[in-house]
């Protein structure tokens, strides 16, 4: 772990600002309003959008995620990010989820946007829903049961969830039994966060910034396996403030250039600065950057890192950075993409400006191959994770690691 020097940051970081403030971020329907503060509300789920294929009319979605940090007054976000046109909502419910797509009797209720059980997000845009009485508990299935009369053209959410939701076509969301939930759907649809206020407001959330491996590729699917839900259990039983995990992990994605989804500069307001309770952001990313072959050079990537920086302590965040795994093996790997790996590597550790750091390259390696993932991780492809290979990442992050000052800090 290294503390955060006072070293001015270097002029190659505020050409990239620029660019990255260039994508517009999703912009706030009319009417509901944000979650009232920081302090208010934490994050206690979350998952980067994307665009996924085309909206159906008359669909029903009953989509299922897990909570992080317990509180009341639960929100959730929808979003119509990617939408060409208006998105129309006239049922959202949310409940526990029992088994399958059935729910928890009486724990299901409607949610109001404005007042109103109805919402339509413009193109472009998110809308947060009013507080929902009752209270949530940490590490629940929670169920979100929504209805898109109109639904056409692209649709916003995410991809890989690694989690079985539910579709139906018609207006079931009031239904507590799953019978009519009979399709399947590996993705989430039109929502891409969730909220609630802890009972102590010093209770915080870390948000994870990564990639495919932060998205839980290749864990096992439907038993939250990926690294961030095993560092939501240790959190959860240690003595900090930080309770709250947001994974923000999109599948291909890059730091400085956009492709599976808005690369990690572009993507930054929407999906961690803007998530209420946000304390720290831990940054998981540049192995795409170099599997690419797009002529990434180490300084080209530790200055999108330090961009990343600045936005993240001007926003008030703690930044942890965590250093690239390694992935020989590969089709894609070759000795000058190691040589990259090893120079950024080499700051992340060393240059003193994250404000803490986790040694994942370390944790990951094969000893007698430095290059190489260790075996006991590697699910086969030589870059992506096994359950234990998940496992190692949670516990290579001590938890009041996570658990920095906050307040805005001098650019």
């Amino acid at each position: 772990m290294t503390g955060r020097s006072a070293r001015v940051r270097r002029l190659a970081a505020a050409a990239l600002l620029t660019l990255a403030c260039q994508w517009a971020p999703a912009r706030a329907a009319t009417g509901p309003p944000e979650p009232a503060g920081r302090d208010a509300q934490v994050v206690t789920w979350a998952a980067s959008a994307g665009r996924l294929g085309e909206g159906t009319a008359g669909r029903g979605y009953r989509l299922i995620v897990r909570t992080s940090v317990a509180g009341s007054g639960l929100r959730v976000r929808l979003s119509n990010a990617f939408g060409d046109r208006p998105l129309a909502l006239d049922s959202v419910r949310a409940g526990l989820r029992s088994t399958g797509a059935a729910l928890v009797p009486g724990s299901d209720r409607p949610l109001t946007f404005g007042g109103a059980r109805t919402v339509t997000l413009p193109a472009g845009a998110v809308a947060w829903s009013d507080p929902l009485p009752g209270s949530v508990p940490a590490g629940a299935d929670l169920a979100v049961s929504l209805h898109t009369p109109g639904a056409a053209g692209p649709a916003t959410g995410h991809a890989l969830a690694m989690q079985t939701s539910y579709v139906t076509q018609g207006d079931h969301t009031a239904e507590t039994s799953g019978a009519n939930w009979a399709r399947h759907t590996g993705s989430w649809w039109y929502l891409d966060a969730v909220s609630a206020r802890p009972a102590d407001p010093a209770t915080g959330a870390v948000v994870v910034l990564g990639d495919s491996l932060t998205d839980g590729r290749q864990s096992t699917p439907g038993l939250d396996r990926r690294w961030t839900d095993y560092l939501a259990r240790r959190l959860h039983q240690a003595a900090t403030h930080v309770k709250g995990v947001a994974n923000e992990g999109m599948s291909g994605n890059k730091v400085l250039s956009d492709g599976a989804g808005p690369g990690a500069l572009h993507r930054l307001e929407r999906d961690v600065l803007s998530q209420p309770g946000a304390r720290t952001l831990l940054l998981f990313e540049g192995v795409n950057d170099l599997r690419a072959h797009t002529g990434v050079t180490a300084a080209g990537l530790i200055a999108g890192y330090r961009t990343i920086l600045r936005r993240a302590h001007a926003a008030g965040l703690c930044v942890v950075g965590a250093t690239i795994g390694p992935f020989a093996g590969r089709p894609e790997w070759d000795p000058a993409a190691e040589a990259v790996r090893q120079d950024v590597n080499r700051f992340v550790r060393t240059g003193g400006e994250f404000d803490a750091v986790v040694d994942f390259d370390r944790v990951l390696r094969d000893p007698r191959a430095p290059g190489h993932l260790l075996p006991a991780f590697d699910d086969g492809d030589h870059l992506h994770l096994n359950d234990a290979g998940m496992r190692a990442l949670a516990d290579a992050v001590g938890p009041h690691t996570l658990d920095c000052a906050r307040g805005p800090r001098p650019g």
